[in-house]
């Protein structure tokens, strides 16, 4: 070991010193000669010895030392004397010195710090495996291994002669009981907790596959070949001898229009009779033994009932499709463009393609006849429906007329004149009529074009749509009075109201 710069504040030459192997410093104020120190037995290691090269050492000096520490590696040093003021004491500062390091006696703290690790390790497995094992037992105790436990109130004692073989079986007709009992409360879940359409239907309702296979043979297709191109649509055969109602605005401005049933077969169909105001068309094929539908009632349906849709929507790649609802709303008053209709809205889903095509009740039975037009109008999941009882009288006109028969017409076509137009011209808002029908009742009461109707019946006009609903009221051949403003006057005039013969407009 080296020791370097060591500080020795003495008077005294210093010839021997005690120099403990541990390498700390020594203070003494012993006498300066240390060679007489009694040693020990042979065993016992004999204390070092210190030779000066140089003699005295003067204050100042550095001085090479060596010493032998029997039994002990050799340390090689060199101190510094230096003068204090307290004279007898010695004082050694070691430094910067390499020592042989001695083996450290810590092994088996380490082995006892590794079995510690090693059982913590393992008491944290056992309770995770416990936990896990609470969890999915939902905490009920582990069984006995002698003990086989039934779903009821029995419990199986097994004697410890009893074999591998009667522990299985025991733990099959468990697990075969446990099966029974699971699907038996599945069962009652269904029951507690039914789907729309079995709250929906009445307890004498038909089955929904059922009610398909009674009304799907009396839907088919409509394929319509149009001046600028091509619709389809959905119809529903009304008798054996080949009636089909489907929507006006299916065949509206139809060239040629084709019935395509559910093999693709084709039939030439004969336009009867279309009514724009109520949205209905009757078409005719020439083919006999046709599945005519059932009609049934609207006049007695209620918000909550089951509603079944059977068309072809997007066309005739999805034909015959079928789905299911619940009405929604009934005596829905909607107004397309100057049209005014009472529909039933259904939860049913009704698309470009399902125009047409029945609305049916839980007995198979038609209630309505589907507008996907109206339903485009108002967004998705809103379906409407024209009700059958609406429907009929309609349909009976077109089939025997081919127009709606009773329906008045004054004669006139006009627009409505809006505020702005109104303040601008300044003339008072109205019917402005721009063209008169010859030979109607408005012609032979002399109005003319031009003329702006304000009133009708007493009750003020300002659109179209006011002199409708007034006009509505009354059937062909009444007398209706109208209040007209020509050149900045006002009269009124008496209108006889002729039929409508051309209901498609």
């Amino acid at each position: 070991m080296d020791i370097n710069n060591s500080n020795i504040s003495d008077n005294e030459n210093v010839r021997n010193d005690d120099i403990h192997n541990d390498g700390a410093s020594s203070q003494s104020n012993q006498p300066a000669a240390w060679n007489a120190a009694p040693q020990s037995t042979a065993a016992q290691t004999a204390a070092p010895s210190y030779t000066s090269a140089g003699g005295d050492v003067q204050p100042g000096q550095s001085v090479n030392s060596s010493y032998a520490n029997n039994g002990y590696t050799q340390y090689n040093y060199s101190r510094q004397q230096q003068y204090q003021n307290t004279p007898g004491q010695s004082e050694y500062i070691y430094n910067n010195y390499d020592q042989t390091p001695r083996k450290r006696r810590n092994g088996g703290k380490t082995a006892l710090a590794v079995i510690a690790a090693l059982l913590a390790v393992f008491v944290v497995s056992v309770t995770s495996i416990s936990i896990y094992e609470f969890v999915t037992t939902g905490g009920l105790p582990a069984s006995d291994p002698n003990v086989s436990e039934s779903d009821g109130d029995d419990n199986m004692i097994v004697t410890p002669g009893q074999g591998l073989t009667d522990l299985e079986k025991n733990e099959d007709d468990s697990n075969t009981e446990s099966e029974d009992k699971t699907a038996q409360q599945s069962s009652t879940v269904n029951k507690d907790f039914p789907t729309l359409e079995q709250l929906a239907a009445p307890e004498d309702a038909m089955p929904l596959p059922d009610i398909y296979d009674k009304v799907a043979p009396s839907v088919v297709g409509v394929s319509c070949t149009l001046r600028n191109g091509s619709a389809t649509g959905t119809g529903i055969i009304i008798s054996e001898d080949g009636y089909i109602i489907t929507n006006a605005h299916v065949v509206e401005d139809a060239v040629s229009v084709m019935i395509v049933d559910s093999e693709m077969n084709e039939y030439s169909a004969e336009i009867v009779g279309s009514d724009a105001q109520t949205d209905i068309a009757v078409l005719k094929i020439d083919e006999t033994g046709l599945t005519p539908c059932e009609f049934g009632s609207s006049s007695n349906i209620r918000i909550g009932e089951l509603t079944v849709v059977i068309g072809n929507p997007l066309g005739f790649e999805l034909y015959g499709s079928m789905s299911s609802g619940i009405i929604s709303g009934l005596n829905r008053s909607i107004t397309i463009g100057e049209k005014k209709m009472t529909l039933i809205q259904t939860t049913a889903s009704i698309t470009n393609g399902n125009s047409g095509g029945p609305l049916i009740n839980a007995y198979g039975q038609v209630i309505g006849i589907t507008s996907a037009k109206v339903a485009s109008i108002y967004g998705e999941n809103l379906g409407f429906a024209i009700p059958i009882d609406n429907a009929i009288p309609i349909i009976n006109d077109l089939m025997q007329y081919g127009y709606v028969t009773g329906r008045p017409m004054i004669g006139i076509s006009g627009e409505d004149i809006t505020s702005i137009m109104s303040m601008f011209y300044r003339i008072p808002e109205g019917v402005y009529v721009r063209f008169i029908t010859p030979d109607s009742g408005a012609e032979l009461a002399g109005i003319k074009a031009g003329d702006i109707i304000i009133g009708a019946d007493g009750e003020t006009v300002t659109t179209m749509d006011d002199l409708n609903e007034i006009k509505n009221r009354f059937s062909a051949g009444d007398t209706i009075t109208l209040t007209i403003y020509r050149d900045g006057e006002s009269m009124d005039v008496d209108v006889v109201m002729t039929e409508v013969t051309d209901s498609s407009e």
